[in-house]
């Protein structure tokens, strides 16, 4: 609206041009008769100027709401998907698809949707001008318009597919840097660090040379669009010119529709000149669109929530089918009870289905088949975001951000006070090692815990877990990985965390099923057997094959 209302001044800026000079030059009119035409055209400068920077400003702001939309949607998709597929994805594709992709749509929503409108808009709104006044150039402009968009579309072919492929190129580039980026150390160890740096150099090389093919058919397309308007401009130009020498026409509205010719074609050229911006836009959009059609993993109806018990957590499954993928089951048919107040072991072999468990009771995935029952209410039930309110999570490789060791643990639950969080990393007995550190809690800690042994962050981990004072804690082989010492001091942690509360663990080792009251075997996604520990050693069943292998490795049980 505000482009065209400012096209609209543009037609009444010509007329009262070329009625000035044609009353100046042609007429010899005084300057006084002159004057009060030429003061007409300040106020329209100063119009047209106010009206353009309205209209860039509001197309950007409309372009950074969209902006600002699409990745809320974007977020919200991927956070719906949950961490499952988003550990299969690579970080820096997505990132780059997240950040560079949206930032990339900005040009088309600022650019291309206004210029599209006003290509359409305002020629035939000069055209209503110029046809009255000259029917011969009205006849001409109708007929070369065309010319400009058919051949934005025949070189846009060629510039999407080109912008699409540079696209896909930018991601799998972006994707294998961070990918080298984090595991510098491993290529180091195996000295493979110059190989992979050729590799993200030849991608490097790559991507420029597509870069460059794409601004290529930019600049050609420019080229093209710009001589055609020019040379549509020339022709009405000279029939104009040959009409006033014959006197076929007056000079008022021959220099009227001559102002007017280029004022025609920039809307044409200007959606030429940000058609690119277009492409551009498409082959962003491909990798976002693709993230926004993968579909939700599939729910079981949800009901009416209900309140999450404040009591003691029971948790049973219920013949509990799962699979991340088909044909690939991870549970057949699971069940089990984990008693309030009590601690159940998961051991089973690799692949057993004791991650997929603590999966489940996380909310990362969904029962396809089965039930799980908290307190004999339907875990589906309740409110995803109340029922991890009452869940302590202590996984395998806990993640350590950027900051304070005091914010790391402070983010079990942000509102703690600081003797609230030195209490929980006494109990995890982190306590002794953070006043060693230089700036004790308010040590600083590079990203994934760098400064840190894995028994540190383990501890870190668990005081989290004693500050949230969750009802359930899950621990998934939270002592896998360390040294003796270690993980004796991590096993006394969790024993004083178990104390008034439910624990499901997935046990790693053998030492750690010492804490169990109640301990369930997993084989190939089914509970093979369950019970307490003596028993199933003495039945010399699943259990105890594992509680031999893991006397013979020392490791696992």
């Amino acid at each position: 609206m505000l482009g065209m209302a400012n096209g609209i001044l543009v037609i009444l800026q010509a007329w009262l041009l070329a009625f000035v000079i044609n009353a100046a030059v042609l007429r010899h009119e005084s300057e006084a008769s002159v004057l009060p035409w030429l003061w007409l055209l300040l106020p329209l400068f100063i119009i047209r100027f106010f009206l353009a920077l309205a209209s860039e400003r509001a197309a950007f702001e409309g372009a950074a709401e969209m902006q600002k939309v699409l990745r809320e949607q974007l977020y919200n998709h991927c956070q719906a998907l949950g961490p499952l597929w988003l550990a299969s994805r690579a970080s820096g594709d997505l990132a780059n698809r997240v950040a560079t992709g949206i930032e990339a749509l900005h040009g088309y929503y600022a650019r291309w949707l206004p210029n599209r409108a006003l290509s359409v808009l305002l020629p035939l709104t000069i055209l209503v001008a110029v046809f009255p006044t000259d029917w011969v150039s009205g006849l001409v402009l109708v007929l070369t318009a065309p010319f400009i968009p058919v051949f934005m579309i025949l070189i846009g072919k060629g510039a999407e597919e080109l912008n699409q492929r540079q696209w896909r190129q930018l991601a799998r580039m972006s994707g294998r840097f961070l990918d080298a980026l984090q595991g510098l150390t491993t290529l180091k160890l195996f000295n493979a660090s110059r190989h992979e740096a050729q590799v993200v150099a030849d991608i490097s090389e790559d991507y420029r040379t597509s870069t460059m093919k794409v601004l290529r058919v930019a600049f050609l397309s420019s080229l093209v669009l710009e001589f055609l308007s020019t040379v549509s401009i020339a022709v009405v130009a000279v029939l104009i010119g040959f009409r006033l020498l014959w006197g076929e026409i007056a000079f008022l509205p021959g220099f009227f529709v001559l102002l007017l010719a280029p004022e025609y074609y920039l809307p044409l050229r200007s959606l030429g000149a940000h058609y690119h911006a277009r492409m551009e836009a498409i082959g962003a959009a491909e990798g976002v669109v693709e993230i926004l059609q993968t579909p939700l993993p599939d729910r079981m109806p949800r009901q009416e929530t209900v309140p999450v018990p404040d009591t003691l957590l029971g948790v049973q499954f219920q013949s509990v089918e799962f699979a991340y993928e088909p044909g690939r089951p991870a549970l057949r048919g699971a069940t089990f009870n984990a008693e309030a107040g009590c601690v159940t072991a998961l051991v089973g072999t690799s692949g057993a289905g004791k991650s997929t468990v603590m999966n489940l009771l996380l909310g990362f995935a969904k029962p396809q088949h089965g039930s799980i029952r908290i307190n004999n209410l339907d875990l589906a039930r309740f409110d995803e975001a109340a029922w991890l309110e009452h869940v302590a999570w202590v996984p395998q490789h806990p993640h350590v951000f950027a900051g304070t060791l005091r914010d790391n643990i402070r983010m079990a639950r942000p509102e703690a006070t600081d003797e609230e969080v030195e209490a929980a990393a006494r109990a995890a007995g982190a306590h002794d090692f953070i006043l060693a550190m230089p700036q004790r809690y308010h040590t600083p800690i590079g990203e994934r815990g760098a400064g840190l042994s894995g028994g540190e962050v383990q501890r870190l981990a668990l005081a989290r877990a004693f500050l949230k004072n969750a009802p359930l804690v899950l621990l998934d082989e939270a002592t896998a990985h360390l040294d003796g010492h270690t993980q004796a001091a991590v096993i006394d942690a969790i024993a004083e965390l178990a104390r008034g509360r439910t624990v499901i663990m997935a046990a790693h080792r053998l030492s750690t099923l010492a804490l169990a009251h109640h301990v369930v075997v997993l084989e190939e996604g089914r509970v093979a057997e369950a019970g307490e520990r003596a028993a199933l050693m003495a039945s010399g069943r699943s259990f105890a094959r594992l509680a031999r292998i893991g006397n013979a490795t020392g490791a696992t049980a």
